[in-house]
């Protein structure tokens, strides 16, 4: 076997082995995802949280959705419209606890609901955001206003970009509040919150804002790739908690109290905490230069979790008002949209908010890449496209260089075949006349496989890209691929929709065996690769090529539709320039013959 075909079996398995351990590791996405029970628990500022309001006295057929509109309605509510939010604030406690994203659906469904972000106590998967004084001195929780403090509308009808909602609550005992809400274009709320002491004494409390999460999200996807939990800014380093790990806290660790187990990090300037989803996000950000408290909690208890973000306690003097702003970031984690609130909003490494991985200095460019191609073109699956002549192009110094290589290995081969009959079985002989050979023709055998190998990282940082962000959530290429984040839809069962039946279950058996089109594509494109070389002589080596475009059709049929497009562009274009540049070198790859040879039947002494 010539150290060409080496190379190329040893580049073929290193990137099947290393595309094995990702198919086991980071399995096919459930496109069902589990219900969880309804949960509803509320409770005031820094107090143990008690049950609040069920369900369960609604008839047993109601939907989901009609449901959620009995508990809407069962309280004074000021509506959101926004050109990407829907929903509305309760002024019971001032809770901004209905939030839905208009431009993002559940499903490709034309009837599809929008997705829901936010939901009120009594609702499956209730969330909410809460503002509230924790109280200090004398005062009690009485005192000042918690979750479920009646409030007041002072101004405004809806809540809208230009258009504020204020309310007003007093004490009766010579504190009053006052909360004003403003909300962007896009996905983030400014709460202003303010006190006036028109009593005798002065007082002393602390504001606060809190996101409180009732059970783990329905849709957890529990996978390694992405972040599904808690997420702050500390002054020091972004810290990503999964919901286990925060439930774990404070039994050995930072802080502990009553039935609620918390860590908590105190943040001088710059600082966020919330929680975050695979594609939606929630996330209190204090003001750059206001120094807080930053706090994840679980309360065994009711099933809740909480991200606090409780600033210093100011001191309110007999006529004097003290105020506090912090923003709430609560929308889709939208590239664009998040970078633009990290540079001209000041808020500190936001785009880390996003799951780049292990490898931010290859996602992250290669994300802005297409991005930036995707304005131009407007259609991500030929971005995808465009993204990997890039790619081959950015590489093409390199490939050049291999393929030059490839094409004087083969114009070595009779005097390689010469130096095998002379050294016999001497095997050092052999290889220390070879070495002075590539050295006489400048030919580097290791050249070939290094192109091949640079294209798996590449690979993963596509896959991470594509998995995580959500502008390749439901981005359609051209027919039946709808969902460039999802598996190849159509199916070999069906004939990829000829016959009138249904194809597989997404994520079954069958659907991993019965493959789409783009997958099929995949095997063709690898396989027609290889063609531009003889087969080995060995028979073992023989038929793992043979089989080797057909495994990684199957293992690679259950991705997202948007890797396997840019593996099968990759090949297609490789194809090109290595049989291009192999012509330029004088050597004509027998693509035609090659690929008729492994149709011809082999004779029983394999020739």
């Amino acid at each position: 076997m010539d150290d060409q075909n080496k190379n190329l079996i040893l580049a073929t398995a290193l990137s099947f082995l290393v595309i094995l351990a990702w198919f086991v590791f980071f399995p096919p996405q459930d496109t069902a995802p589990p219900t969880g029970p309804d949960t509803a628990t509320t409770g005031t500022a820094g107090a143990p949280v008690a049950a609040g309001p069920t369900t369960t006295d609604q008839p047993a057929t109601i939907s989901a959705a009609e449901a959620r509109q009995v508990v809407l309605g069962a309280d004074t509510r000021i509506k959101i419209d926004t050109p990407e939010l829907a929903g509305s604030i309760s002024l019971t406690g001032g809770r901004i606890d209905d939030l839905s994203l208009k431009g993002y659906k559940v499903s490709l469904d034309a009837d599809s609901d929008i997705v829901t972000l936010l939901s009120p106590l009594g609702t499956n998967g209730a969330y909410q955001a809460l503002y509230s004084w924790a109280p200090g001195g004398d005062l009690s929780f009485e005192d000042v206003p918690g979750a479920n403090t009646p409030w007041s509308l002072v101004s405004g009808q809806v809540l809208a970009p230009g258009n504020d909602i204020v309310l007003a609550w007093s004490n009766g005992k010579g504190l009053d509040f006052e909360r004003t809400y403003a909300v962007d274009q896009d996905f983030m709320f400014t709460v202003t919150q303010k006190v006036t002491n028109s009593g005798d004494e002065t007082q002393r409390l602390a504001p606060e804002g809190r996101l409180e999460r009732y059970g783990e999200p329905d849709d957890l996807k529990g996978f390694f790739v992405i972040d599904e939990g808690g997420l702050r800014q500390d002054d020091d380093e972004r810290e990503y908690h999964k919901y286990k790990k925060i439930r774990d806290y404070g039994r050995d660790n930072d802080w502990a109290f009553g039935p609620n187990v918390a860590t908590v990090a105190r943040v001088t300037q710059g600082g966020w905490i919330g929680f975050t989803d695979h594609y939606w996000m929630a996330t209190l950000i204090p003001a750059t230069a206001d120094p807080f408290t930053s706090i994840m909690q679980y309360d065994t208890d009711a099933d809740v979790y909480r991200a606090i973000a409780r600033l210093d306690t100011v001191e309110v003097a007999p006529g004097q008002t003290q105020a506090v702003t912090t923003r709430l970031f609560a929308g889709a984690k939208r590239w664009d949209t998040i970078r633009a609130y990290e540079n001209q909003g000041d808020v500190r490494n936001f785009l880390e908010t996003i799951s780049w991985g292990w490898y931010p200095f290859l996602t992250k460019p290669i994300f802005t890449v297409l991005h930036w191609v995707n304005g131009i073109i407007g259609n991500m699956g030929w971005s995808i496209i465009a993204l990997t002549l890039i790619i081959k192009a950015v590489l093409l110094p390199l490939a050049f260089k291999s393929y030059v290589s490839m094409a004087k290995m083969k114009e070595l081969q009779p005097e390689m075949e010469k130096l095998k009959e002379r050294a016999g079985d001497d095997r050092k002989l052999m290889q220390q006349e070879m070495m002075a050979l590539y050295k006489k023709n400048k030919v580097n055998p290791a050249s070939g496989c290094l192109p091949i190998i640079l294209q798996i990282p590449i690979f993963f940082s596509l896959y991470k890209v594509i998995f995580v962000t959500i502008e390749l959530r439901h981005a359609a290429w051209i027919g039946w691929i709808k969902d460039l984040s999802a598996p190849d839809p159509s199916s070999l069962m069906n004939l990829w929709g000829i016959l009138p039946i249904a194809g597989p279950e997404p994520g079954s058996i069958l659907a991993l065996i019965f493959i789409g089109i783009l997958p099929l594509l995949l095997g063709i494109s690898m396989w027609m690769q290889q063609k531009l070389n003889p087969a080995p002589t060995d028979p073992t080596q023989q038929m793992i090529f043979a089989w080797m475009p057909w495994v990684f059709m199957f293992m690679l049929g259950s991705f997202a539709s948007g890797l396997v497009l840019y593996w099968i562009a990759n090949n297609t274009i490789t194809f090109a320039q290595q049989y291009a540049i192999m012509r330029s070198q004088g050597f004509k790859p027998d693509v035609f013959g090659n690929v008729m040879s492994g149709f011809r039947r082999k004779k029983p002494d394999g020739k």
